[in-house]
């Protein structure tokens, strides 16, 4: 493996978020032998920039469950997903539950360019069935429901980032915990997923840490990067 993508809430942080001490070390570890991280998540662009300067590494980012990507500081971020979608679809779906005397709490929404967060206060399933006939996947991370634009993923942006950066997606060893982790876990080289990861993305995994979050990443790591 020549380089590491990696979810960050639920695969280098604890169930409440917390970040992981060993899992930061580990991601410095890698970079100064010279391998690049990836980090990626739902979060938004800015909220990755803050985190990827404050772990260390170069600025390659997947945010909005892949509808943003950049390769590195200070490259312009790609924007792959069309949020007029993903806005279309929320929509329809916040009028369904205002019927009801519902408010759906949007997340950080002037910050996304593709997806559209908001928290789990409605069944997802239900969520899912009320969208079927938009163009857009209905994705529950445990954190937030997010609608994305059909067809893409972290995966999709996976592929292009890794060209961005000479690489193959091949190159990758991919870490998560979620539904929206197993495409990009399938697309590496190598996947893995840690301890505490949903069926999927375990099914979808070469690699199941034995221990949780961070330090199941820690161990997903050195099995594949001693």
């Amino acid at each position: 493996m020549r380089a590491v993508v990696t979810d960050i809430d639920g695969t280098i942080t604890d169930g409440a978020r917390r970040i992981s001490l060993s899992a930061i070390r580990e991601i410095r570890r890698l970079v100064d032998d010279g391998i690049p991280v990836v980090l990626a998540s739902g979060n938004t662009l800015c909220f990755m920039d803050s985190i990827a300067k404050m772990i260390g590494t170069s600025g390659a980012v997947i945010a909005e469950n892949g509808g943003v990507w950049r390769r590195e500081y200070p490259a312009d971020p790609v924007v792959e997903g069309d949020r007029r979608v993903t806005l279309a679809a929320f929509e329809d779906l916040r009028r369904h539950y205002a019927a009801r005397g519902v408010a759906l709490d949007l997340y950080s929404h002037s910050l996304r360019h593709a997806d559209v967060a908001f928290a789990r206060t409605v069944p997802v399933d239900e969520v899912r069935r009320l969208l079927a006939s938009h163009p857009v996947r209905v994705l529950d991370t445990g954190f937030a429901i997010h609608l994305q634009q059909a067809g893409i993923t972290k995966a999709t942006a996976l592929s292009a980032l890794a060209r961005a950066m000479g690489l193959e997606p091949s190159d990758f060893l991919a870490v998560g915990d979620s539904e929206n982790d197993v495409e990009m876990i399938r697309e590496a080289g190598a996947g893995a997923a840690v301890g505490n990861a949903v069926p999927g993305a375990r099914a979808a995994a070469d690699y199941v840490a034995t221990a949780p979050y961070g330090d199941g990443f820690v161990e997903a790591v050195r099995h594949f990067l001693p």
